[in-house]
């Protein structure tokens, strides 16, 4: 599922396609995708100049020189590509964008669970869809506030998009595990001290995933990702990715708020 490292390294690929480049064509394969009337998108679109790319959280903005945004969420198995030719377009390209000097840029989703829609900003696309500030943005107060005196159980909490857009159920675990905090601590007993080691390990985290282009097995032997056996392991025949890279602990697999959770019983001890 794409991520917010994942959709920041789309936008960088788009930013470099598209930017102060114009859209001659719409091409629309599959409008289920589409959360707008595809006219109404036609419209905003073609002939229109991106003048910018921008983030929040998963979802991924190209400023339109026509005034509005076009907005592009990328559900379980959204991603984009680029192609000149018809026969060299990527399967499960769903809409098309084609630039005045040929080139297309692909929305592909094998699920079709994505959606492009267009909105009048970024601000307004954030307050419609309750979003809290980007994951990246986030500052050390605004966690706070939002932890303090929550009883909620931290993990589930942190996967709120109203408290910050862009956290997913892999890179929670990751930023407890480095926070050396455990998935089930109530927000509201995390001491000043446990927030500020929360905020930092948020960014560690994110910065680490972008840096390598979400590309699992280039990331530290440190973290804890490589436990849910994506990739591969970066030590060639090792296992020790089973265990805790700080005490060798048995990595546990449990259900947190319904969703699959991995932790170290040893360094992130439950209060």
């Amino acid at each position: 599922m794409p991520e917010l490292p994942e959709v920041e390294t789309y936008r960088r690929f788009l930013d470099e396609l598209l930017l102060q480049q114009t859209v001659a064509q719409l091409e629309v394969f599959d409008a289920h995708v589409l959360a707008v009337p595809e006219a109404e998108l036609r419209q905003a679109v073609v002939g229109a100049t991106v003048t910018g790319t921008r983030r929040l959280g998963k979802n991924l903005f190209l400023e339109l020189s026509t005034g509005p945004v076009l907005a592009l969420h990328f559900g379980m198995t959204g991603d984009v590509g680029a192609y000149r030719d018809e026969h060299d377009r990527p399967r499960f390209t769903r809409v098309a964008l084609e630039l005045a000097d040929g080139l297309r840029v692909a929305f592909t989703d094998p699920r079709k669970f994505g959606r492009i829609r267009l909105a009048d900003s970024v601000a307004e696309f954030q307050r419609q869809k309750k979003l809290g500030p980007d994951a990246l943005d986030l500052t050390v107060e605004e966690l706070a506030a939002s932890l303090a005196r929550k009883k909620t159980l931290i993990k589930p909490l942190l996967l709120d998009q109203r408290l910050t857009a862009g956290l997913g159920n892999w890179i929670v675990d990751e930023v407890l595990f480095q926070a050396g905090l455990h998935p089930e601590r109530v927000a509201g007993s995390l001491t000043p001290a446990e927030v500020g080691r929360l905020h930092a390990a948020i960014g560690l985290v994110l910065r680490t995933a972008i840096e390598q282009e979400a590309h699992y097995r280039h990331f530290p032997t440190t973290f804890l990702i490589h436990a849910r056996e994506w990739d591969t392991y970066p030590v060639a025949g090792s296992d020790a990715y089973k265990y805790c890279p700080n005490d060798q602990e048995a990595i546990v697999k449990k259900y947190v708020g319904g969703r699959a959770t991995y932790f170290c019983p040893v360094c992130q001890k439950e209060h």
